[in-house]
């Protein structure tokens, strides 16, 4: 076991953003992307269903906490009847980006 004195010192210079969406009206589907860093938010009004490449759902209503997908492409939409306001919360380093879209992937 290594004492005091010889541990190693790790820097890290982490970032956390906060970073409300605009609302999404009811209807709205968001584009394509995918986030490269760890994310996590909650829905404060509405309800927002996540779609992924492979086509599964997860709904996520007023309330809930939402821990995105990482490196996962996926997209979202507004199915309710209320707009979505939704605060995320990312944990990254420095200029790290948040999200990457993927504008080549249709909405269907």
């Amino acid at each position: 076991m290594a004492s005091p004195s010889s541990s190693v010192s790790l820097v890290f210079s982490p970032r956390v953003a906060t970073t409300p969406t605009p609302h999404s009206p009811a209807g709205k589907k968001l584009g394509w992307h995918h986030h490269p860093v760890m994310n996590y938010g909650i829905l404060v009004q509405g309800e927002l269903t996540i779609i992924g490449l492979d086509g599964k759902e997860k709904t996520v209503h007023e309330g809930e906490a939402v821990v995105e997908m990482v490196n996962t492409i996926h997209h979202g939409e507004n199915r309710g009847t209320k707009p979505v306001i939704l605060y995320m919360f990312y944990l990254s380093q420095q200029d790290s980006l948040l999200a990457v879209q993927h504008p080549e992937i249709p909405l269907e």
